[in-house]
């Protein structure tokens, strides 16, 4: 198989996080790779929620990423103020919750957690031109020669490797394995971003100020709430790290998450995931009517272009796929819920061993099949626990699932992903 002068050519289908920490070891190596990404252009996603940062997925990050992207990151990720997870019912009584401990420990330099869209602004700092957006994938073709995405605008682009990152929704998964798709778990989420601030001023209880807290009602409806606070506004990072770098003023704010199992929504799926922003809000504030008075109405306290929903699928078993020249990352490779930032994390994850693996390959110390073969074990290996871990937190947060999870708990593992 052949490759470019330096190293292999390596396409990357989506500017997702994985894509995109991708890019930026490869690029940081001095390999050709070049990301198409289906938004038009950086600005266009700006729907996103706190992230947490597992120690797999901060190694991933320090591993990859330069210095100045790092500090950056740093600069703008979560300023964490010591509270562990708080479990209460729908009144606020204490309940029981796991505990979460992190081997980093309370370090400086951690990072605890990221919002998302000011994440992916961060990740594309420096690459320049090797992202290209407004690419929608529509097909991708191989040859003896490499492998060629073809785009909906008309253009083509042909390297010797195909990385698709483009999601739970792959195009090229659907392409290469629709006959294999993630299965449901049954919850649908509502997730919104609510302003800090006015959050407090609205009455949100002392005890769950800060704090990462879970609301579980006995009606089956499970409210999560989550703190991001900023270490320094985004905005002012870039000025001083960055300067003429485009990022979001950055207000603190917390993601709240209702999920509804959907034997509980009573409407049909298509008439659920039609609902704008306000009318899911409004959906949420209904659902929690009979909660306590503090809790009521924080749906409505945010923007309704910040309010999105989603149903939760997950791959089990997880079965690598891919061909000679096409290997897959992240959810595209291995769909799983959000809970606890298990799935980015394990992107991440995905894209630090590509990029070793890369770079070997161009220092002639192993060919693409053997690298792709070392890359697909392992990523099974580990994304096999990383599904179960994040549907066993999913399964203690969420209670019902339309798929069967170990019996164990979370009390041993969770730590991993907190």
């Amino acid at each position: 198989m052949s490759a470019g002068r330096h190293g292999p050519r390596v396409v990357i289908i989506g500017g997702g996080v994985g894509g995109l920490i991708l890019a930026q070891g490869l690029h940081a190596a001095g390999l050709p790779v070049t990301v198409y990404e289906r938004d038009k252009s950086p600005r266009v996603r700006t729907q996103g929620y706190r992230l947490r940062i597992s120690p797999d997925g901060e190694r991933a990050m320090r591993e990859c990423l330069p210095p100045r992207v790092l500090e950056l990151l740093l600069a703008t990720s979560n300023e964490r103020h010591g509270h562990g997870l708080l479990a209460f019912d729908e009144q606020l009584h204490p309940q029981w919750a796991p505990e979460f401990e992190d081997p980093r420990g309370p370090g400086p330099d951690k990072i605890d957690a990221v919002d998302r869209v000011t994440l992916r602004r961060v990740l594309l700092a420096g690459l320049g031109d090797v992202v290209r957006f407004g690419r929608r994938l529509i097909r991708v073709e191989e040859n003896a020669d490499g492998v060629t995405a073809h785009f909906a605008s008309g253009e083509s682009a042909t390297g010797d490797v195909l990385v698709a990152a483009d999601g739970a929704n792959s195009a090229v998964r659907n392409q290469l394995r629709l006959a294999e798709q993630p299965r449901d778990l049954g919850v649908r989420t509502v997730f919104a971003r609510l302003p800090m601030d006015g959050v407090h001023r609205a009455g949100l209880p002392e005890g769950l100020r800060g704090a990462f807290s879970y609301v579980i009602g006995s009606d089956g409806h499970h409210l999560g709430l989550m703190p991001m606070v900023f270490r320094e506004p985004p905005s002012r990072a870039a000025a001083r790290i960055w300067p003429g770098l485009d990022l979001p003023p950055g207000d603190d704010y917390y993601m709240a998450v209702l999920n509804v199992h959907r034997d509980e929504l009573a409407m049909p799926d298509s008439e659920f995931f039609a609902l704008d922003g306000r009318e899911l809000a409004g959906f949420a504030t209904v659902r929690m009517r009979d909660w306590h008075p503090g809790l009521r109405g924080l749906f409505g306290l945010g923007d309704p272009a910040d309010t999105f929903a989603v149903s939760l699928r997950a791959d089990l078993p997880v079965r690598p796929w891919g061909t000679e020249r096409i290997v897959a990352l992240g959810d595209a490779a291995h769909t799983m819920p959000p809970s606890g930032g298990v799935g980015a994390n394990s992107a991440a994850w995905d894209a630090a061993l590509l990029t070793r693996l890369l770079r070997e390959v161009a220092d002639g110390g192993t060919t693409l099949p053997a690298a792709f073969g070392r890359y697909q074990d392992a990523v099974t290996e580990h994304a096999t626990q990383a599904v179960s871990l994040s549907l066993k937190i999913a399964q203690w947060s969420i209670r019902k699932l339309d798929i069967e999870v170990p019996a164990a708990g979370v009390e041993k593992s969770a730590h991993h992903s907190r």
